[in-house]
């Protein structure tokens, strides 16, 4: 009951500015779960059965308490939104150093030695040219160890080097494979390989509850430094972690102390999935972290030294975090190579981990690969960045409405220009991993192999590709009017793109290009580098060809030996092979002849090898190592002069994930009528439907209206079970969310108020450490709409203006082949509430319960009923003070929104005036008369 008073508390201020949505259950039948609000009535439940989990914790209160009324669109006051959903029952519900504290990593602590490590690329004197000679070339061979194996994996190194302390085994490679996956013609979910690395620290004695964290994604040369205070449940740092998904989570071995292991503890118990190494605290050293930015931070990123220099427990994040990368990768980054920035919580929307999670928005809950999430609606991207920009808009969104109206007007061109549209997307199709590709060119290896040649020689051929569709970019934009897409235009009109591209095409052919197929692109690698460079690549490379052209010939004679279709085949694990398509039957008794091997038989294809051929594919790698020895020594000189340059491809890596998302928001809009949203002061949807809801059930959904302002901020919804209650709630959470990251929603209008925190809740309880209700603070905040079985909730409108109450409808159909009742959902939102009563008992009736038990729980309803109306009764005072209050919030909606003429305004205020005194009593009507 403590829940209610906290509600009636809060009615009573009639100022909440938030939105939160509860739905409850009857607590004496399990609520199966909400229907599909599909077309057509339906007795089973398709989708949008409510999800019960433990209730995250509270969170420190983000939102200003801006009371003022009034001001343009662009300075509209900050919201909350929320999905709030009572339990079931019982068991379902589950900055700045302060003074005092003491700062992570003392100046004692030193970090591990790197100045020594450092590689140096060999770099060319004045008048050095490409070519080399025997001398040279067995010179810089010294300075190489190329073998055949990968680098060592972090258990045969990490003995002596590094202190580790590891709460679960990190025997796992670090090394992130692509799992990339997605199709031009639907949208699909994209699981990729986890590859974020974390280190969090917290602070210690006063200072505790103050986080610092810092992550890089092994895949995109990008450090990511955030800073914040957060209260005993850690909700920020669990919702921030789930948004990374992180490989591996790092944290100070005094993280496991007694008395400070709270943090760990939840951090562990959320992520089990996750690698956790705790490192000594004295890695964790701000000043070391500092050290690190200036040394590795690109020159256009260097603004963020003033921004992080007194945050010391980022900074000293970034210290462990840089030393173990450094470590597990084997690899240092280049001087001035990083992109460096701090994530502020202020500039997006905080969506907690569980409400992610309740709506759906990138993982289903039935499914982790089904598709059928918000996420999965909204992806047609064509690129990984893309995708990974999208997602993490999703679970941030934006709360400056200046920037999404700014998306929303490309969004709009790219629809009413199919020339710009089709254009666009014809060449962000043809780009790569532009973030991964940086990554990895920006990485200087300690350790040389044939493995880190043959990696640095594809992707200096996958920088070419890139480079080469800048010019195609520019013409596709050449012709557009948003002020957003002319500055992605005018970004790609940056000079160094050109020298870049002009340096490569002195030493790589021309017709070198990315291609599908190991050995087209081995044979791309292996003639990359123009001729007459270096004569000893052109030797190597002649006796390459001579080996390679003696197997096929060899293969050809053997076919001719025996009289079998032998065919030269390929593969990266196989190296060269034969391959044949042949029935048994044709086979000389039934088998190959002697001298093949390692025979392999799928259907009536056969794969095998020789003696000679594996002695020959030896000589076949002998030569390409020696070829990639040699490239290699060209590619590292020609990455070392145009490193200087390479930051612009931040710029054009943020330019090609944003278009395509953009152009993934205008596909969205060819598949499905969406429209355009507004944002003013009220959340207004006319005819919203569920987007998910439209993809699973292949039609539109059945579509209602939402209306919530400042005079109306609290909607208790009514229905019985399946008639479409949670599923409603969650549909405007998501059009919420779709609003504020630039897409166009599922409505005929729709208009909203930015929310900058967006909340879900299954079950509420009382947070005892922190003293305070979870439930309390965000309702404080909020637009509610509170959906529950408890009809007697209803009631409350009589005591507090602002509530409002709506019921979802269902109709009685009686079969006369069973002589019984059943209900029909129509999924139709309708004003009031629901005059379906006691649907409780019913679902008992009809179960084994005995007819005594239901007669006398009957007989108790109705007592607490006639109790609970008589007390909640509306008298004549009530009702006049409703209606002045609705008056006067109509009046001051219309005198900050109206765009209605002088005429139609007067038409419009008389109407208000003649509702006005409708809404009285009769008795009051005549006293004003007389």
């Amino acid at each position: 009951m403590r829940r209610w008073a906290a509600v009636d508390a809060i009615l009573g201020e009639c100022g909440g500015r938030g939105l939160v949505f509860v739905t409850e259950p009857p607590p004496t039948v399990p609520d199966p779960g909400d229907a599909a609000m599909s077309k057509g009535g339906s007795e089973t439940n398709t989708y949008g059965r409510p999800v019960v989990s433990a209730a995250s914790g509270s969170y420190t209160d983000r939102c200003s308490s801006t009371s003022g009324l009034g001001g343009r669109v662009e300075e509209l006051p900050r919201y909350t939104l929320g999905l709030l959903q009572t339990p079931r029952s019982a068991a379902d519900s589950t900055g700045d150093l302060s003074s005092g504290g003491a700062r992570p990593g003392s100046s004692s602590g030193v970090g591990l030695a790197a100045s020594s490590s450092r590689v140096k690329l060999p770099v060319p004197g004045r008048g050095e040219s490409y070519l080399g000679d025997k001398s040279s070339c067995a010179e810089n061979g010294s300075m190489l160890n190329f073998t055949s194996s990968s680098v060592q994996g972090l258990n045969s190194t990490c003995i002596g080097k590094l202190p580790l302390s590891t709460s679960r085994s990190i025997c796992r490679s670090r090394t992130p494979h692509m799992g990339y996956s997605v199709t031009s013609s639907s949208a699909v979910s994209v699981h990729t390989a986890a590859s974020v690395i974390v280190a969090v620290v917290e602070g210690r004695g006063l200072a505790r509850g103050e986080v610092g964290m810092a992550s890089i994604d092994l895949k995109n040369p990008e450090v990511i430094l955030s800073q914040f205070a957060d209260n005993t449940t850690y909700a920020k740092v669990i919702t921030k972690l789930k948004i990374l998904t992180p490989l591996e989570i790092i944290m100070p071995n005094t993280a496991c102390d007694a008395g400070n292991t709270k943090l760990f503890g939840l951090i562990t118990e959320h992520f089990k999935n996750v690698t956790f190494t705790t490192v000594q605290r004295k890695y964790f050293n701000e000043t070391k972290g500092l050290e690190y930015i200036e040394q590795l931070c690109a020159s256009e990123f260097s603004t963020i030294f003033m921004e992080v220099q007194s945050k010391y427990y980022c900074l000293a994040a970034a210290a462990a975090l840089l030393k173990y990368v450094e470590f597990i990768q084997n690899s240092v980054y280049a001087p001035k190579s990083l992109k460096v920035r701090f994530q502020g919580s202020e500039k997006t929307a905080m969506i907690d981990s569980s409400s992610a999670q309740n709506l759906e928005l990138v993982t289903n809950n039935r499914d982790s690969w089904n598709g059928h999430t918000l996420f999965g609606v909204l992806n047609y991207t064509k690129t990984p960045g893309g995708s990974r920009r999208l997602r993490s808009n999703i679970l941030e969104p934006l709360v400056d409405a200046e920037t999404i109206n700014t998306r929303l007007d490309c969004v709009q061109e790219l629809l009413q220009d199919e020339e710009l549209f089709f254009g666009l997307q014809a060449v962000i199709s043809k780009f790569l991993d532009t973030e991964q590709l940086l990554s990895v060119l920006v990485q200087i290896p300690k350790q040389d192999t044939v493995k880190t040649a043959e990696s640095k020689i594809t992707n200096l051929i996958y920088l070419k590709h890139t480079l080469e569709l800048v010019e195609p970019l520019k013409t596709a934009l050449r012709s557009c009017n948003t002020p957003l897409l002319k500055a992605y235009y005018s970004s790609l009109e940056d000079r160094r793109f050109g020298i870049i591209l002009e340096k490569i095409t002195t030493v790589i052919n021309d017709d070198t290009r990315y291609t599908k197929g190991c050995l087209s692109m081995r044979t791309q690698k292996c003639y990359a580098v123009k001729p007459n460079i270096n004569e000893f690549l052109d030797i190597a490379r002649r006796t390459y060809t001579e080996i390679v052209d003696d197997i096929a010939g060899m293969i050809t004679q053997l076919a001719e030996k025996y009289n079998l279709p032998m065919k030269t085949s390929f593969s990266s694990a196989r190296g060269f092979f034969i391959q044949m398509n042949a029935d048994c039957s044709t086979l000389p008794s039934g088998q190959l002849p002697s001298e093949f091997t390692k025979i392999t038989k799928m259907k009536n294809t056969y794969s095998f090898t020789s003696a000679d051929l594996i002695k020959m594919n030896e000589r076949c790698q002998e030569s390409l190592r020696e070829i990639y020895h040699m490239t290699y020594l060209i590619v590292c000189k020609l990455l070392n002069e145009i490193y200087e340059h390479i930051h612009c491809l931040y710029k054009l890596s943020d330019t090609v994930s944003m278009l395509d998302m953009l152009l993934s928001f205008a596909h969205v809009c060819t598949v499905s009528d969406y429209v355009r949203p507004e944002f003013t002061d009220t959340l207004a949807i006319k005819q919203g439907w569920h987007p998910i809801l439209e993809k699973i059930a292949m039609e539109k959904p059945v579509s209602n209206n939402t209306y919530l302002t400042e005079g109306s901020n609290f909607l208790i919804i009514t229905g019985p079970n399946m008639s479409g209650k949670s599923t409603y709630l969650k549909q405007i959470a998501l059009c919420q969310i779709m609003a504020q990251i630039g897409s166009y929603v599922p409505a005929e209008y729709c208009s909203f108020r930015i929310a900058e925190q967006i909340f879900t809740r299954i079950g509420m309880d009382d947070d005892i450490e922190t003293n305070a209700s979870t439930f309390m603070k965000e309702m404080k905040e909020a637009f509610t709409l509170f959906a529950t079985h408890f009809l007697e909730l209803c009631h409350i409108d009589a005591l507090y203006p602002n509530v409002e109450n709506y019921h979802f409808e269902v109709q009685h159909v009686r079969s006369s082949a069973i002589k019984k009742e059943k209900i029909a959902y129509t999924y139709t939102l309708s004003k009031g509430y629901t005059e379906e009563k006691n649907y409780g008992l019913k679902a008992a009736e009809v179960s084994s319960l005995p007819p005594s038990i239901i007669l006398d729980a009957k007989e108790i309803t109705n007592h607490i009923a006639k109790q609970i109306l008589h007390q909640q009764k509306s008298t004549p005072e009530m009702m006049k003070r409703r209606a002045v209050y609705h008056l006067a919030m109509r009046l001051v909606q219309t005198a900050r929104n109206s765009r209605l003429d002088s005429d139609s305004l007067r038409i419009y205020l008389k109407g208000l005036k003649k509702k006005y005194k409708a809404s009285f009593p009769a008795s009051e009507q005549n006293d004003e008369q007389q």
